[in-house]
């Protein structure tokens, strides 16, 4: 087993173990254009960084990745910063469970470009990122003081970045947890309603998962979404909302499971007359994607559509909340094309959450035209419009509906900011060239 494997093969634990072993306490990858190589903080890291730099899946010429370690709680926290051209990186932090290094970074790295992608199908002037926080299972992450304690670190880590990413609420994340972040960093948005934020902003972006179903049915000329049935996998933040707004559209059924009874009993609760089938799930239980349903709405989490599941699924159409659905974009959209199942891209249709906690720094109007917008059917980059014009030239191309989505997207995303230009940029050279990792958390 060669250096790379050794480091990125051990759990996100063993690895902060590792650094503190090396007093390590703050590293970077830069990826440096000029000679296409990812430049390392520090040599005792470098089989990592040529692990990254050479990785074609999920590494994308990425400008940034910061790390450090929290003390003393002993949790890898993570900044991804993909593309900054159009402005600076925004993204949520998420905090989950790794089994390796290796799952850590590659979650990073395909979040934040999804972000990049995301956000310029959707016409803002902002960048592409995204938070990773490592559970560390050695310490109880639901007690408020702990809980704090990593989210205000997570606050002094954004605010040594100097701006180059900026963060939002994601899996894991909650809008108290975004206090304590925003207590040590003015780089924050979807800071609670009490401190002039935008709050929780799964509700929105539910609702734009909801518009993606609209346009789909509408794209194979299957009527609206009244008496239909579909499948939710996850009914938390954005499945427990995404539910509600179902029966509101007179669907017939929903099948929807989740690993948390608490979620469950949360959901089923508000619906008490709703046809409304549930499912209690361990980790990795991807069952529900076999279900015999018109859409398929995953909710949970990234890279469950693959050469495993997708042969038994069952929907004509799958649309939903969680990023990154594909584990191979290319790969996995044939066989779903293959398969004569309508994909609707992750990324074209869960903006609404970074649409709402990006525009919380120009106020707050009732009805608010910048929000509301993406939720038409007339706005060419709605997403109702959006998403017809990705399915409608797969069809007359051949291409598959995410590779049409990420060539749109990608070419948006090279667009310099009006004003600022390649700002990012120039904020991750400066923190290079003041050896930024030197700095103590």
């Amino acid at each position: 087993m060669g250096k790379a494997e050794r480091m990125t093969n051990i759990s996100p634990q063993e690895f902060v173990q590792f650094l503190k072993e090396q007093r390590i306490t703050r590293f970077f990858f830069v990826h440096d254009k000029k000679n296409d190589r990812l430049i390392c903080s520090h040599t005792q890291l470098q089989p990592m960084a040529d692990f990254i730099g050479t990785d074609r899946r999920d590494f994308m010429q990425h400008e940034g990745l910061f790390f450090q370690v929290c003390e003393p709680h002993d949790t890898l926290q993570g900044a991804f910063v993909h593309r900054t051209l159009r402005g600076q990186a925004s993204g949520g932090v998420r905090f989950w469970h790794y089994d390796t290094v290796e799952d850590y970074l590659r979650d990073g790295l395909r979040l934040s470009k999804a972000m990049t992608q995301k956000i310029a199908l959707a016409g803002m002037w902002w960048g592409g990122g995204k938070g990773v926080i490592a559970k560390n299972p050695q310490i109880d992450t639901n007690d408020p003081a702990v809980r704090a304690k990593i989210y205000e670190d997570y606050g002094s880590f954004l605010t040594s970045l100097r701006g180059c990413y900026v963060v939002a609420e994601d899996v894991g994340t909650n809008v108290t947890d975004m206090a304590s972040i925003y207590s040590k960093s003015r780089f924050t948005t979807c800071i609670p309603l009490s401190l002039g934020g935008s709050g929780n902003p799964s509700v929105l972006t539910a609702r734009g998962v909801i518009c993606g179903m609209e346009a789909g049915i509408e794209f194979i000329g299957g009527g609206t979404l009244e008496g239909k049935t579909v499948a939710v996998q996850g009914m938390g933040n954005v499945g427990g909302p995404l539910i509600r707004f179902l029966f509101d559209k007179k669907v017939k059924k929903v099948i929807a499971s989740d690993i948390d009874p608490i979620c469950i009993d949360r959901v089923k609760g508000q619906l008490p007359d709703k046809d409304l089938e549930t499912h209690i799930v361990e980790r990795g239980d991807n069952s529900i994607l076999g279900v015999e349903c018109d859409i398929l709405s995953p909710c949970a989490t990234g890279a469950i559509l693959n050469p495993d599941t997708i042969p038994g699924m069952k929907a004509k159409i799958i649309c939903g909340g969680a990023n990154n659905q594909l584990e191979e974009d290319e790969r996995d959209g044939r066989l779903l094309q293959d398969q004569g199942i309508v994909y609707v891209p992750d990324f074209l249709t869960n903006r609404m959450g970074i649409v709402n906690c990006a525009n919380e720094q120009y106020g707050y109007v009732n009805n608010d035209p910048f929000i509301e917008r993406h939720l038409t059917t007339d706005w060419e980059q709605s997403i109702h419009q959006t998403t017809l014009k990705v399915l409608r030239t797969a069809q007359e191309t051949g291409e598959t509906p995410a590779g049409i989505a990420v060539r749109i997207a990608d070419e948006l995303s090279m667009e310099l900011h009006p004003i600022f230009g390649h700002r990012g940029r120039q904020i991750i050279e400066s923190l290079v060239a003041d050896r930024w990792h030197e700095s103590r958390p």
